[in-house]
């Protein structure tokens, strides 16, 4: 039985974008499909610069799953590049076009080529909770222990 969700994708502006890869799996094993820049030309992200990047796509996310936008580790680590609201999430009501937030940490501009992989995208269902007012909390051995509270 095959559990997977079907995700719905639309390539937009067709008539340019098709040299854009739809996001794909790289290996058998990847959590996440790579997501390809759709940028006009290459566009220099300047230190500490923030952009919202074309992807060429729309999806449509069957009821009860969202796709998670996530940093490739390679560009993070090689160069600085990751995500300003990482994850970001994209609901199963949106139609828009996928844009990618990207922030540039590194110490140098960097070039962001067309059909360069810039980031990742994760499915993942969603469960909606119902909150429960209350008067009080149990009590656990953490109770209200936040940032370091074990001393590491």
């Amino acid at each position: 039985m095959n559990s997977s969700p079907v995700i719905k994708i639309l390539r937009l502006r067709p008539d340019v974008n098709a040299d854009i890869a739809l996001p794909r799996y790289m290996t058998a094993h990847s959590a996440g499909m790579d997501i390809h820049a759709a940028v006009e030309d290459d566009f220099v992200l300047a230190k500490g610069q923030i952009a919202l990047l074309p992807t060429g796509f729309a999806v449509a996310l069957p009821d009860g799953f969202e796709a998670q936008i996530r940093p490739r580790s390679g560009l993070a680590v090689k160069h600085g590049i990751g995500l300003i609201n990482s994850p970001g999430t994209i609901d199963a009501d949106y139609r828009g076009e996928i844009m990618i937030a990207v922030i540039n940490l590194g110490p140098e501009p960097y070039t962001i080529r067309r059909g360069e992989r810039i980031a990742q995208m994760i499915i993942q269902r969603v469960y909606r909770a119902e909150l429960q007012p209350v008067d009080r909390l149990e009590p656990t051995v953490r109770n209200t222990g936040g940032f370091g509270h074990t001393g590491k």
